[in-house]
């Protein structure tokens, strides 16, 4: 965890959001971006003057283009990684600091939309590896070892043995190709051996969809 942000209360009260359906950020995990649209240009310049801090959170419908509803849960991600192409692109890095609640969205002059936020309800992400020993590490791997099968993906198993709960939990729940709602409920999840149950139960409803899941049954 950055030095500077311990805990919910040294989150600034508003930031700038950035809606992004089918992106998750989670405590400590690191989402890379490539940015293009001027709006959010213009709030990465912002953003640079400042702690580094953006809200990924998704849109609940895309009806509205420019202004979709939001889901009222997103994450805080500080900026760790910059860098700017030739063609005017930014491609930056979020580190996850803490998932946030929105309590009202800011009128603004800004081209990008800012919210006022509190992290209270979710100060156990200020607590690394919180709740690792519940997650069930076995049930996990069997599942994503099916999956990988299922696809047809490669990975590299060391990394995998060597990772710790919160890790392997929250990069797959990040790298995950489910839907909106789908990453939605693996943010909102109240603790990591919830999240991880959720990710293996999806993953087992997708296996059951492709005919390969009877090595995997829901449990």
């Amino acid at each position: 965890m950055h030095p500077l942000f311990k805990t919910e209360a040294d989150l600034p009260p508003v930031i700038p959001v950035f809606p992004l359906a089918g992106a998750l950020l989670l405590p400590r995990g690191q989402l890379p971006l490539n940015i293009f649209e001027p709006r959010y240009l213009a709030m990465i310049d912002d953003v640079l003057k400042g702690p580094r801090l953006i809200g990924m959170i998704q849109p609940e419908d895309e009806e509205n283009e420019t202004m979709p509803r939001l889901f009222q849960v997103g994450c805080v991600g500080r900026l760790t990684q910059f860098a700017e192409t030739n063609d005017g692109r930014y491609l930056i890095q979020l580190t996850g600091i803490s998932r946030f609640k929105v309590l009202a969205e800011e009128t603004v002059t800004t081209a990008y939309r800012q919210c006022r936020i509190t992290a209270e309800p979710f100060a156990i992400d200020f607590t690394p590896r919180a709740g690792e020993e519940e997650v069930d590490r076995k049930s996990l791997i069997d599942t994503l070892r099916a999956y990988l099968a299922v696809n047809r993906f490669q990975v590299d198993w060391n990394d995998i043995h060597e990772a710790s709960n919160e890790a392997l939990v929250n990069a797959l729940s990040m790298m995950s190709p489910f839907g909106r709602r789908e990453k939605q409920a693996l943010l909102e999840a109240s603790c990591l051996r919830e999240r991880a149950e959720i990710l293996v139960a999806i993953t087992q409803i997708e296996l059951a969809k492709s005919g390969d899941g009877s090595d995997t049954p829901l449990q």
